[in-house]
C-alpha cells in the first residue's frame, strides 16, 4: 500500500514495486498529493503499465550496445547500422539518458533539422529510422513509455530523387558499349536489368545448373548480400514475394544460354577470375562509363556521347516496371514479376494467370524488336558480331 513520509518541508511518495521492494519520489507539498502519485504507481503496476523511473535513465549508448548484441541481422544491414551509429547518432545522443531524450521533442527535431544540412533527404530518412527503431525498441524492453520520434517531420519534399527510365534503343546501346568495355558477360547483365527487372543480386547469384532450359526461366532463391568486404548468401529472398522463377522474352534465352556456353565457374557472371562481381566496382569500371560516356574529353576523337547520365543499375527495375505499365499488363502481373506485394486487397483477389505471362514476354519481345529497327547500320554491324548467329 503506498504511503507519505516526511522529508523536511515536503513529502515523499513510497509505492510497493513488482519485486517487492520500495521505490520513493520526493517532492511533493501535500501528504495527499505524495500518496495520490504512490496509488498511481500501484494502480499501473496492477495493469502491468508501468515503468521503472530508474531504467529511464539508462543512457542511450548503453542501450544502443544491448540492443545491437541481440538482434539478428545480414551483415550489409548490420554495417550500415553500425556506420550511421558511429558517424550520425551517437555522437548526438550517446550520453542522454533515454528518458530525457523522450521528453525534448524539439531537440530531435532539431537534430533532424542539422542532419538536413549535410545530408540528403533519403540518407536523413535512413539514419532518422533507425533511431526511430531504437527508441521503438526502448519502449518495448519498458524504458520509456512512448517513442519521442512520432510526430518528427523528416522530410522536405524539395530533395526528392526522380527515377530515370531508359528506353529500349538506349539500354541496348549501353549493352553494346558494355560489351566493349567488359566483355560478352556484361552485355547480357545489362539486358538482363531491364527485360527481367531483376535485383543486382538477383542476377549475379544465379548458378549455370540453375537455369530452367524447357521455360526458359531462373529462379530467385538465395541472393548473396556484401558489405564491409565479406559476401554472404542470403537464407530468403528480400520478401516472401521475391521468391519467383523469372522468365526470359524469346530472344534472351538465345543469348543467356550462349552464356552459359562460354561458363567455366560456378556463377553466370562473376569477376576477375571467377571471384564475386561486386557492384562497386562494376559500377564505377564500367556501369557509370557506359552510360554517363565521356562528352566533355578535350580530345575529340575521344569523345564518347553519354546516353542517360546518372542512371543507375537499380534503375532498370524502374525501367522494366514502367515498361509494362505503358503495355498495360495488370499490376498485378509487373508486382509478380519484379518480386513485390500487392497492396491491401489486390494480393488477396487478384492473381496472375498463364495469359498474364505470356502477354508480358510478348510485349518485352516487341520492345526488342522495334529496338533492333531503330539501330544505325554501324551499330547493327557491331551487334552481329556479338550476338549468337541467326538472332539478329
Amino acid at each position: 500500500m503506498a504511503y507519505a513520509e516526511r522529508l523536511g518541508k515536503k513529502w515523499r511518495a513510497r509505492y510497493k514495486k513488482p519485486d517487492g521492494t520500495y521505490g520513493s519520489e520526493p517532492g511533493f507539498e501535500t501528504r495527499t498529493a505524495a500518496e495520490r502519485w504512490g496509488e498511481e504507481q500501484e494502480a499501473m503496476i496492477r495493469r502491468r503499465t508501468w515503468i521503472d523511473p530508474d531504467e529511464g535513465e539508462t543512457r542511450f549508448g548503453d542501450f544502443v550496445d544491448e540492443w545491437m548484441s541481440v538482434g539478428r541481422r545480414a551483415i550489409n544491414t548490420e554495417a550500415k547500422y553500425r556506420s550511421q551509429l558511429r558517424s550520425r547518432i551517437l555522437p548526438q545522443w550517446e550520453d542522454w539518458p533515454l528518458i530525457l531524450i523522450v521528453n525534448n521533442h524539439l531537440e530531435v527535431q532539431g537534430w533532424v533539422n542539422e542532419l538536413h544540412d549535410e545530408l540528403a533527404d533519403s540518407t536523413v530518412a535512413s539514419v532518422f529510422a533507425l533511431f526511430s527503431t531504437i527508441m521503438n525498441g526502448a519502449v518495448m524492453a519498458r524504458r520509456i513509455p512512448a517513442n519521442p520520434c512520432h510526430g518528427i517531420r523528416v522530410t522536405s519534399g524539395e530533395d526528392e530523387v526522380e527515377r530515370q527510365v531508359a528506353t529500349p534503343t538506349q539500354v541496348l546501346r549501353a549493352a553494346l558499349r558494355m560489351a566493349e568495355l567488359a566483355g560478352y558477360g556484361a552485355f547480357v547483365l545489362t539486358l538482363l536489368d531491364a527485360y527481367t527487372g531483376a535485383r543486382w543480386s538477383e542476377l549475379i547469384s544465379q548458378r549455370p545448373g540453375m537455369y530452367d532450359r524447357v521455360n526458359q526461366q531462373f529462379p530467385v532463391r538465395r541472393p548473396p548480400r556484401e558489405a564491409a568486404g565479406q559476401i554472404e548468401e542470403a537464407p530468403r529472398p528480400k520478401s516472401p514475394a521475391g521468391k519467383r522463377w523469372i522468365q526470359l522474352p524469346a530472344f534472351l534465352p538465345v543469348l543467356y544460354e550462349f552464356l552459359l556456353e562460354q561458363s567455366s565457374y560456378h556463377r553466370v557472371f562473376t569477376g576477375a577470375r571467377g571471384g564475386v562481381l561486386r557492384r562497386s566496382n562494376f559500377t564505377r569500371r564500367f556501369w557509370r562509363p557506359v552510360w554517363d560516356g565521356d562528352p566533355d574529353n578535350l580530345d575529340p576523337d575521344a569523345r564518347v556521347p553519354a546516353i542517360l547520365p546518372g542512371f543507375t543499375f537499380h534503375e532498370g527495375r524502374h525501367t522494366h516496371r514502367t515498361w509494362l505499365a505503358e503495355d498495360l499488363i495488370p499490376e498485378v502481373a509487373r508486382a509478380a514479376r519484379l518480386g513485390h506485394k500487392m497492396r491491401g486487397m489486390g494480393d488477396v483477389y487478384e492473381h496472375v494467370t498463364p495469359g498474364m505471362q505470356r502477354r508480358v514476354l510478348e510485349v518485352l519481345q516487341a520492345r526488342w524488336v522495334a529496338t533492333l529497327a531503330a539501330l544505325t547500320p554501324d551499330e547493327r554491324h557491331q551487334l552481329i558480331k556479338i550476338v549468337p548467329p541467326g538472332l539478329v
